[in-house]
């Protein structure tokens, strides 16, 4: 279960890198890739963990043999749960737990290579200013990443329409290559710069000049497009794109 080459980070920054990379394996297992790790969580099965790895991927497994083990364990048994709750209570709770594992995992290398006060806030800051697990899972980090487009003004919205029909002149192409910034003059107030501010709705994190984007037709949210799975070539053949909490929505389990 090592998910790739074992590794120490012995710093606040590769302590974040790790944490990063794990976080994003997690999210991937509750939203992109939920079909996959909902098959894989079968009740009859013994007790599973999930597992996130710094590689950014993910593994549903039994936990380790060893005892001690070299580091924090996941929640045990999540499998037990499945059937027993709606799925998007049960996805919640597991992504819950991830949030707390994460934080073990980070702070266990904390304790372990020695950081002081300063580099525990500082960690505690940097890991702070992402959305949790539950946060993505639940949709919150999604409203949170809409109201803060929503207080922005309103060129910014015209210009990511704008970009729509002049890409690919038709209102029915969906909204993709990047969301817009906000004007840095308008109102000339920093806050107001801030609230602009376009988060992905999958990771929420920031956008990035070299990064492609796509907006969901439904909820019009922004995503990396690596974080849904979808690249230029693949988006100039969606007529409509909605994004994975929008077509799970839809989808109902017996």
């Amino acid at each position: 279960m090592d998910g790739g080459q074992q590794y120490n980070p012995r710093t606040v920054e590769e302590v974040f890198r790790d944490f990063k990379g794990r976080r994003a394996g997690l999210i991937k297992a509750l939203t992109t890739d939920v079909e996959e790790f909902y098959q894989q969580c079968d009740p009859e099965k013994e007790n599973l963990c999930l597992y996130g790895f710094p590689s950014e991927q993910w593994e549903v497994n039994l936990p380790a043999e060893e005892v001690p083990p070299e580091l924090p364990e996941p929640a045990l048994g999540i499998n037990f749960a499945r059937d027993g709750m709606q799925e998007k209570d049960w996805l919640s709770l597991v992504a819950v737990h991830s949030d707390a594992w994460l934080l073990s995992v980070a702070f266990y290398f904390g304790a372990r290579f020695g950081f002081d006060r300063a580099d525990r806030r500082k960690l505690f800051n940097m890991i702070n200013d992402l959305p949790t697990i539950f946060e993505v899972v639940s949709g919150t980090a999604k409203k949170q990443s809409k109201d803060k487009s929503s207080m922005s003004n309103h060129s910014s919205t015209k210009s990511k329409s704008n970009s729509k029909v002049t890409q690919h002149g038709s209102e029915s192409q969906p909204k993709y290559s990047r969301p817009q910034p906000k004007d840095e003059d308008e109102d000339g107030l920093d806050e107001d710069d801030e609230q602009g501010e376009t988060l992905c709705g999958a990771c929420g994190e920031n956008y990035a000049s070299d990064e492609f984007w796509i907006c969901c037709d439904i909820c019009e949210i922004w995503f990396h497009g690596k974080c849904v799975k979808i690249t230029p070539a693949k988006a100039e053949h969606i007529k409509q794109y909605k994004c994975p909490s929008c077509s799970n929505n839809k989808r109902t389990r017996p």
